[in-house]
């Protein structure tokens, strides 16, 4: 616990009274006032339900962190001319890459475990109840890999289950326009998570309403044994009955690299 606190006090500082006596951060940070938002401090977490490990936080970024991520991709260059749509790092990320790691992990930390009563078993059920589990949540560094996607309206990404050579926890943030995700069950293909064979869930699509702003964490059985895909084509963006309107997306992924031991 020593060094997770260490950890977050050298992320966001010793407490968060002192959140606004400092100066602001110059630079092209993404976030100039990170970790002062009140939505920020009581993260609310989505559990869904129907596939273990698969959380959702909607209000993770504000519009004005929105946008200044936004501002801080179009910097890098990356996306100059109109063929080019994805954006790989590995290893070193750019600074506002890092920034919004630590945000996500402050995210989890601080995310509302209403059941935790009773101070001595707190620790216990923020593992069974939170996004990531404490090995992956104080890993350093929480991820190492980078892709951002931009896709036009009409453009999406087949169903898939990312490469075994990232590890578990597996972080994507969603930014302009809406849209739903959605995961299937994947069939027998080789995991390091068990299987539980149950035939009537193989082919049942589960959706997922991305909003701006939003995150994802994929993690256990989420990132192992169900494929994630977003179909943009016209018929296929339905959420509560109304057909969403398309426009450019804009996703960030962040995952972690298997590294031999």
């Amino acid at each position: 616990m020593e060094d997770q606190k260490q950890i977050l006090e050298e992320v966001f500082g010793e407490s968060s009274d002192k959140e606004g006596e400092g100066e602001q951060q110059s630079g092209d940070s993404f976030d100039e006032e990170q970790s002062v938002n009140q939505s920020e401090k009581n993260p609310i977490w989505e559990r869904i339900e129907e596939i273990s490990g698969l959380w959702l936080y909607r209000d993770f970024l504000s519009l004005e962190r929105q946008s200044s991520l936004l501002s801080a991709i179009e910097k890098e260059g990356w996306f100059t001319e109109a063929s080019h749509n994805q954006a790989m790092r590995f290893g070193d990320l750019p600074a506002w890459a890092i920034e919004l790691s630590e945000s996500i992990r402050k995210a989890v930390w601080f995310c509302d475990i209403s059941e935790c009563g009773d101070s001595s078993t707190c620790d216990q059920d923020k593992e069974e109840v939170c996004p990531l589990p404490s090995d992956l949540l104080w890993r350093e560094p929480l991820f190492d890999q980078l892709i951002v996607n931009v896709y036009q309206p009409g453009e999406g990404i087949c169903g898939h289950v990312d490469l075994m050579r990232f590890e578990d926890g597996i972080a994507i943030v969603s930014l302009e326009s809406a849209c739903v995700m959605h995961f299937t069950r994947v069939k027998n293909e080789t995991s390091n998570i068990g299987y539980d064979g149950k035939e009537d869930t193989l082919m049942v699509k589960i959706p997922v309403y991305l909003t701006p702003g939003s995150l994802v964490i994929m993690q256990g059985e989420a990132r192992y044994l169900w494929k994630h895909e977003i179909n943009r084509k016209p018929g296929f963006q339905i959420w509560e009955g109304q057909e969403i309107c398309q426009k450019k997306r804009t996703s960030i992924t962040l995952r972690k690299l298997c590294h031999a031991k």
